[in-house]
């Protein structure tokens, strides 16, 4: 139990830095995700520091595309021997989704408008998180998650900066050799990084999605060599379906000075959706457009091999203040340890390839079967194949998704190489897609992988929907389903049934009764009645009840109204009034009403109910 509120539960994750925890908030009852510092880091009191501060910094982060933290602290831990340690730990969005390193070791890569809309949704995230004046510093992806939904959510702000504060080099706890591949050239120089360093990454993420592999490979010190000094082939050159847009618009991203590339994640996510669209590109990547494959104008200024490290890097971060005395002899020794790993990474770099060891490139073997698969990577010198079973909605059992390392990868030949062998389709959430046209419809559930869509035959009245509008499916919505099963969609047919019992109810409850039913109430008619039960109550319905009518149709009602009889009594009439026809002319008959017999209808009370219907 943490702070006496979060259960850590089992290890969902793990990395060079930290763990990750499936948790439970007892206070809220929600599910989340606990991260917890790794021991070692945690006893580092420069980086405890600068963690609260940054943990601090990115709770306040609130975005769509970024995994939301919603706590941090720590709690003593005891290790084995007595020793206690305090373990700092942030709490989490837990994300039901899977990392984008995921996706690319089942699928190997993105078809080139999805990987633009998920690199749109990590420049999204970095839009926001730059303009609250956080960088990321740590751009890939395993730090990227898609929902099952397919929404981008971008994880570990804070921590990044927080390690970057501590100075961390490619030989720091190898923090930074997991990610030599996304590093920018000024990371990579050591030099002070800032939004355009995350943008740099970002185009390796969008270069990874297009072609199944970074712009460059190699070992971790030839990588950081790569990224100062050789310019990228346009992402076309290793996979020809990505068009010329795209290839402008992720060579102009990963730029070798930060002047050249995007200066704002908008500049960048606009020339993004530019690319999808059609639509004309900024100037910048029009130029390397124009430039050709060679991305001349990106490199218009060819970079320096960088110079030795000086202390004007991260390290004056930490100490804001001049360090003391004592610790000269540290810096001097320090400055030494930084020189000769210069001079090393320059001998390796220029000598390496002749005097190292032999690296062969992973052959693609993707849609192969599981045996070609095997005799191609031993042709190749790779000996050593394990085989790990995915599920695949593209590829067919028993055929090879990917491999990791990847396809394109130098390595020695005695890697393991892991095949990753298709064993069918997962299961796959079906999206809610009611309400919806069917052209929509399916278009949304083709996205998700269900191809087989199929409309019922019988269209459905339905109180929520408009014609032509998806009420519901089989499989259900949102359950998990095979995509390569048929899809039935039920369809809406515009109608609806006039509610039933209306007649006898108070004029007010028919009145909702039909406005639930999605349709209108006319203008209601009145008709007299003698019973005062009756009296507000519904005494006809037009449409008749029960009746199918087009949604939004005017039902009108017709309401009884008490009849209010006026009754004029005849007074005592006189003897002569009743006198026999013989009687004298000379005498008229009265004209009273009195001597008149009442007709049979009434004046009402205001004259109102004439009846009429």
């Amino acid at each position: 139990m943490l702070g006496d509120r979060y259960e850590v539960g089992e290890l969902i994750g793990r990395g060079g830095m930290a763990e990750v925890h499936l948790g439970h908030d007892n206070r809220l009852g929600r599910t989340v995700a606990i991260k917890m510092l790794r021991a070692d880091l945690a006893r580092d009191s420069t980086f405890l520091t600068r963690f609260r501060r940054e943990a601090h910094a990115a709770a306040g982060l609130s975005h769509h595309a970024i995994v939301a933290v919603y706590d941090s602290g720590e709690d003593t831990f005891t290790e084995t021997g007595g020793a206690t340690v305090d373990i700092p730990y942030i709490v989490m969005e837990y994300v039901d989704g899977q990392t984008l390193r995921e996706i690319l070791n089942e699928e190997g890569k993105l078809s080139p408008d999805e990987a633009a809309r998920v690199t749109m949704g990590i420049l999204s995230a970095l839009e926001y998180s730059h303009d609250k004046g956080i960088v990321h510093r740590d751009i890939k992806p395993a730090n990227v998650m898609l929902t099952k939904g397919g929404s981008v959510k971008v994880m570990d702000f804070g921590i990044a900066r927080a390690l970057a504060d501590t100075g961390a080099t490619m030989t720091s706890a190898q923090a930074v050799v997991g990610t030599a591949r996304y590093l920018s050239p000024e990371q990579a120089q050591g030099e002070t990084v800032d939004a355009r360093s995350d943008l740099y990454s970002a185009g390796c993420v969008l270069f990874e999605l297009l072609t199944g592999r970074t712009p460059f490979i190699g070992e971790p010190v030839s990588l950081v060599y790569q990224h100062i000094t050789d310019p990228p082939k346009p992402p076309s050159a290793y996979e020809p379906s990505v068009p010329k847009a795209m290839d402008a618009v992720t060579l102009h991203s990963l730029a070798k000075r930060r002047e050249d590339r995007y200066q704002t994640a908008g500049d960048f996510r606009s020339d993004l959706q530019a690319a999808r669209t059609g639509a004309p590109l900024s100037d910048g990547a029009t130029a390397v457009l124009s430039a050709g494959a060679a991305g001349a104008s990106v490199l218009a200024h060819e970079p320096q091999a960088p110079p030795p490290p000086t202390r004007r890097d991260n390290t004056r971060e930490i100490h804001e203040s001049p360090p003391p005395r004592k610790l000269t002899g540290l810096w001097v020794a320090a400055g030494v340890v930084a020189l000769l790993a210069i001079l090393g990474i320059g001998y390796l770099v220029m000598n390496g390839r002749n005097n190292g060891p032999t690296t062969e490139v992973i052959p693609n073997v993707v849609q192969r079967s599981e045996a070609q698969a095997k005799a191609i990577l031993a042709k190749a010198g790779f000996d050593d194949v394990v085989v790990h079973e995915v599920h695949s909605n593209d590829v067919a059992k028993g055929y090879v998704v990917g491999t990791d390392p990847t396809r394109g990868t130098s390595v020695d030949p005695s890697t393991q190489i892991q095949l990753n062998v298709s064993n069918g389709p997962g299961l796959v959430q079906l999206p809610d897609v009611s309400g919806k046209s069917v052209d929509e419809a399916k278009q949304i559930l083709n996205k998700a992988g269900f191809t087989k869509v199929q409309v019922a035959g019988q269209e459905v009245a339905d109180t929520q929907y408009a014609k032509g509008e998806v009420v519901s499916a089989q499989p259900a919505l949102g359950s998990s389903a095979d995509p390569s099963q048929p899809v039935v969609l039920t369809v809406s047919n515009g109608k609806e049934h006039v509610p039933t019992g209306l007649v006898g109810q108070d004029a007010g409850s028919a009145q909702l009764a039909i406005l639930q039913a999605h349709l209108k109430v006319g203008e209601s008619k009145q008709v007299l009645v003698t019973d005062a039960d009756q009296a507000g109550k519904v005494q006809k319905v037009s449409p008749s009840e029960g009746k199918l009518v087009d949604i939004n149709s005017t039902v009108t009602l017709t309401v009884g109204v008490l009849s209010t009889t006026v009754t004029v009594s005849p007074p005592s009439s006189p003897t002569s009034h009743h006198s026999s026809p013989s009687s004298s002319p000379s005498s008229p008959p009265s004209t009273s009403p009195s001597t008149k017999p009442s007709p049979g209808p009434t004046k009402t009370a205001g004259d109102a109910g004439d009846g009429d219907e």
